[in-house]
């Protein structure tokens, strides 16, 4: 999901800004239509493969209670393992996704007002790509702030700010951004890593728990516990080469192509004539985090610097990162 936007106004490529930016320009010419322009680039497979090895977890850890499940209840164990291995294609399924919409992501339904605004841009936006508008759902998000996202197979979601505070121009440069995300299909492969990796998070967390008791146990009994477990991580260690200490470094490197990806559907926003639009967003932006650093600044809050760790961490690239990159972008097109 992208941070947030601002104004500007479409353009075509080696062209100025101009200074209305109200109407949304239609584009010229037939446009072939497809249903979906669904894909994978390389950072949706790249976001996959890094979260193998919590999938690999996973399957181990749903294998484990299918099992002791099937013991205990006589149902096969391979229907409830099986179930769980092919729940992944519900992401793809209207009636799940208007679940997870609401509950998962508190989105709700756009009303007949917001409507009437929202889909005629939606509609050009997706005219200009060469998809089908009617193949996602549009949906809102109570908010205070300019932002939207992509998610599942096709949601669209847009904050009632945005809606309310963006002109067509600037919604449609909005809306081009996470089309991206769903052309290039950041949208599924996060949704199915979240999934897949579920159950071995629930297992990581119960474990904790777990470890978190050894230090009420009796001394002799909580030094027998610390040795057996250490005993069997330096089996599995020597046993995986060492692969099993993977995952600690699995969120920096999921950050770093989550950064990747939103660079590609800024890439995706201005190739469908938005840079601009994007462009003054980011300026603005900068101008929102110096005001708020100068609130907390004349309120006596010091002002803390985002350390390495918390940029490494983060899943968007820094604002003059992606100014650079739209910036390129606009000159490779003059």
């Amino acid at each position: 999901m992208p941070k947030p936007y601002e104004p500007g106004t479409p353009q075509p490529p080696g062209s100025s800004p101009s200074n209305r930016d109200d109407d949304l320009p239609r584009r010229p010419g037939r446009v072939h239509i497809a249903a979906r322009s669904r894909g994978a680039d390389v950072t949706a497979l790249g976001s996959l493969a890094l979260h193998l090895p919590h999938g690999a977890a996973s399957l181990a850890v749903v294998f484990a209670v299918s099992y002791a499940l099937g013991r205990l209840t006589g149902l096969p164990w391979w229907i409830l393992f099986g179930s769980w291995v092919v729940s992944g294609a519900l992401v793809f399924h209207r009636p799940c996704e208007r679940l997870l919409a609401r509950w998962l992501f508190g989105l709700r339904y756009p009303t007949p007002e917001e409507d009437e605004r929202l889909r005629p841009v939606w509609r050009e936006v997706a005219a200009r790509a060469g998809v089908d508008a009617d193949g996602y759902q549009l949906w809102m998000e109570e908010s205070d702030e300019i932002n939207a996202m992509a998610a599942a197979g096709h949601i669209v979601g847009v904050t009632s700010h945005s809606l309310r505070t963006l002109t067509p121009a600037q919604l449609g440069g909005v809306l081009a951004h996470e089309l991206g995300h769903h052309t290039r299909g950041h949208a599924w492969a996060s949704l199915l890593s979240l999934w897949y990796a579920l159950p071995a998070r629930l297992a990581w967390r119960v474990l904790l728990r777990l470890v978190a008791l050894v230090g009420r146990l009796p001394t002799g009994a909580a030094a027998v516990v610390i040795g057996v477990s250490g005993a069997v991580l330096v089996a599995l260690a020597t046993a995986t080469y060492g692969l099993i200490f993977l995952p600690l470094a699995t969120p920096y490197l999921v950050a770093a192509v989550s950064r990747r990806s939103e660079l590609r559907a800024d890439e995706h926003a201005a190739r469908l004539g938005f840079a601009h639009q994007l462009i003054a967003v980011l300026h603005q932006e900068c101008g929102r985090e110096e005001s708020r650093r100068a609130a907390a600044t004349a309120l006596g809050a010091a002002s803390a610097e985002e350390g390495l760790v918390a940029r490494l961490l983060d899943s968007h690239p820094d604002v003059h990162t992606r100014l650079h990159h739209l910036q390129a972008h606009l000159e490779n097109r003059r």
